[in-house]
């Protein structure tokens, strides 16, 4: 397997595979080294305030988990240099998940669509820290977030 499939793999998993992100309508829409997107479309099942037609937070919250973990193992796989490294890479997968989050709750998720966005700011041998952000689509500024991802 080269670092190539690995990020096709990756990206099929993400989009196809993880039940989550399909109940939600999560898609990833853009992928480079250094910057990663998923899209979400408005969808009445995800409302926390029905009143003002509001995302709800917890959605808000797992998007940028996503989009942050996505990074996180995108940057990872970019830094494979041989097919060794890359099938122990792969091995790893499993063992890779979400230490720590922080969610700023910046405006009310209003909107017909939204992107998260994340990159990766601080790299070690198997942690990943990210910044990630949630706008509509608008490029209303709806939510920003810090994530440390075991990769």
């Amino acid at each position: 397997m080269t670092s190539q499939e690995l990020r096709a793999f990756v990206i099929d998993f993400f989009n196809n595979k993880m039940p989550f992100n399909q109940l939600l309508g999560f898609t990833v829409s853009h992928l480079h080294s250094e910057h990663v997107e998923i899209t979400l479309v408005w969808d009445d099942k995800l409302m926390g305030n029905p009143v003002h037609k509001i995302l709800h937070g917890g959605v808000t919250a797992a998007i940028l988990d996503t989009v942050g973990s996505l990074a996180a193992l995108i940057y990872g796989i970019n830094g494979l240099t041989d097919e060794n490294a890359v099938k122990a890479f792969y091995q790893q997968l499993p063992d890779g998940g979400t230490l720590d989050m922080r969610v700023d709750y910046l405006r009310p998720g209003k909107g017909d669509e939204f992107v998260a966005t994340a990159q990766v700011i601080r790299r070690g041998n198997k942690i990943a820290v990210c910044r990630m952000d949630l706008h509509n689509h608008n490029q209303l500024h709806i939510a920003t977030g810090t994530g440390t991802y075991v990769i």
